[in-house]
């Protein structure tokens, strides 16, 4: 079963490769860090359409939550910028441009997965734009909903601890329910990415296993980086002077993208495997 089990991931690595996995990981990096404002552009005209603008400071929040503090931090800064220097009138043509900029980092990993499951894209390209700025609204939409539950629920708490102050000791572990739903949205956002984004269609079994690793390289290398940069960030400052954190939130983008074509490529190749060993052609051990 070892055995097997490198052979996979050696394979997957192998494919990885083999389909300018690093070439489009960078594209994805590039596409995810130009949709990020204009996102946050279009989540902040929604949210003033109905009247609150906190809402998306919380989106920026939630969206910053898994980055290490030393990629988010700097970050942080320049979305607080925009969020705060967003206007109201931004519910015109200026959205329109947001969401199809934001819809271009959907097509990006679309892309990616495509390759990594050996499909061929058979879609109109309106068609597949039309989806991926579908995605865009549903994501922003989405957020501001889990946002405004956010921010509701500790008034709700502190309401009932008011009423009932045995409940003050159940504040920790009714924080960590808050960031156990953001890692459930992530975890349900990357179930749909992987399931209806590229051509052909795939069952959730199929899934888990790229996703599984997935979550679990996000989060070693998140901690990777984030111990990395508190002793060199200095170098990026050297090289980069005042672009900085953007290159640190784009490196840390790029490795991010790296393990998600991973994911992909390693699902790709365990049904592969299970393809071969139904055939005969291969013991599954």
């Amino acid at each position: 079963m070892l055995r097997l089990c490198y052979r996979v991931a050696l394979d997957a690595y192998t494919k990885f490769l083999a389909d300018d996995g690093w070439a489009i990981a960078s594209h994805i990096a590039l596409s995810a860090l130009m949709s990020l404002f204009p996102f946050l552009i279009l989540v902040t005209a929604i949210a003033g359409f109905f009247g609150t603008k906190n809402l998306a400071d919380e989106v920026a929040n939630l969206l910053l939550e898994m980055w290490p503090t030393e990629v988010a931090t700097p970050i942080a800064t320049e979305v607080r910028n925009v969020l705060t220097t967003a206007r109201g009138d931004l519910l015109t043509i200026g959205v329109a441009l947001a969401i199809f900029f934001a819809s271009s980092g959907i097509e990006s990993l679309r892309i990616g997965l495509n390759r990594a499951y050996g499909v061929a894209e058979t879609r109109s390209w309106w068609l597949l734009r039309l989806e991926s700025i579908g995605y865009v609204l549903v994501a922003a939409i989405g957020l501001l909903a889990l946002a405004f539950l956010v921010v509701l629920a500790p008034l709700i708490f502190a309401t009932a601890v008011r009423y009932a102050p045995v409940l003050d000791p159940l504040w920790p572990l009714f924080n960590f329910l808050r960031i156990t739903v953001a890692s459930t949205v992530l975890i349900v956002a990357l179930v749909i990415v992987h399931k209806w984004l590229p051509a052909g269609r795939r069952r959730l079994l199929e899934l888990a296993p790229g996703i599984i690793v997935t979550l679990a390289l996000w989060l070693l290398a998140g901690e990777l980086f984030g111990d990395y940069l508190s002793g060199f960030a200095y170098t990026y400052v050297t090289y980069y002077a005042g672009l900085a954190s953007v290159m640190i939130a784009l490196v840390f983008l790029y490795v991010t993208a790296s393990i998600f074509l991973y994911g992909g490529e390693l699902n790709a190749v365990i049904a592969k495997v299970r393809e071969e060993a139904k055939a005969g052609k291969r013991p599954a051990e």
